[in-house]
């Protein structure tokens, strides 16, 4: 499990910044939230790939937190990345430029459908209701990566608690341009997993002044049930 550790003095600034509120989204209606697991597949967990045992780690946090929001009446979202030959062709800057050809091949071969590591984790608590979408881009959020916005706007979520591997890579993503589609996004800090700890703290850094960061117990405690909202008012 990660240590986080913001960059030294900018938890302070944030504060600051918001008016002296060290989190942005104080209540969560659950209703309108949706956990997002991303990329927890076995191809992600093995030990030959960065950051294989920290996704083990985070397992059990994202069970903890996709039976509260279930029970609160909130929506599960686990994403799959899925790579074919159309993607590397379509995505060619990655493919054949940021990759040499073993690990091209590694990545078709592992995250193909069917692949070794296409599927999710195995301990991983999937249950009936949930969603499953299959992207093929860092971020499922950009166009034509994946159906996701589609399917959070059908089921009115304005609220994304962001889970997942790797923190600095398509958590980020996803977390950036969810924000940027108008989304109040958090990333959960001890629910995402890097190839080591600097990675990890720099990505929440990085995007800490426009999400929020919280642990999973602090957004379990935030969650306001499907019933509750409506019987306050």
């Amino acid at each position: 499990m990660h240590e986080t550790a913001l960059f030294p003095g900018l938890a302070e600034r944030m504060k600051t910044r918001r008016g002296g509120r060290d989190h942005i989204f104080e209540t969560l209606e659950a209703a309108k939230t949706a956990l997002i697991v991303v990329d927890v597949q076995g191809f992600f967990c093995d030990p030959d790939t960065t950051g294989g045992q920290n996704t083990i780690d985070i397992v059990p946090a994202i069970n903890t937190l996709a039976d509260g929001v279930r029970a609160a009446g909130g929506t599960v979202v686990w994403i799959i990345t899925t790579f074919t030959e159309e993607t590397a062709q379509a995505w060619s800057t990655l493919f054949h430029e940021f990759c040499s050809p073993p690990v091209r091949e590694r990545l078709l071969t592992g995250l193909g459908p069917g692949g070794w590591g296409h599927a999710l984790h195995p301990d991983l608590v999937v249950k009936p209701g949930d969603l499953t979408v299959e992207k093929d881009r860092f971020s499922p959020f950009i166009a034509d990566a994946s159906t996701l916005h589609g399917d959070l706007q059908a089921r009115g979520i304005d609220t994304i608690a962001v889970t997942g591997t790797e923190t600095n890579v398509c958590c980020e993503s996803t977390a950036r341009d969810g924000m940027m589609l108008n989304y109040k996004t958090i990333m959960v800090s001890d629910a995402n997993a890097a190839h080591d700890d600097n990675h990890h703290n720099a990505a929440l850094s990085n995007i800490y002044g426009f999400v929020d960061v919280m642990t999973t117990e602090e957004v379990l405690t935030r969650l306001t049930p499907v019933g509750a909202q409506a019987a306050a008012e």
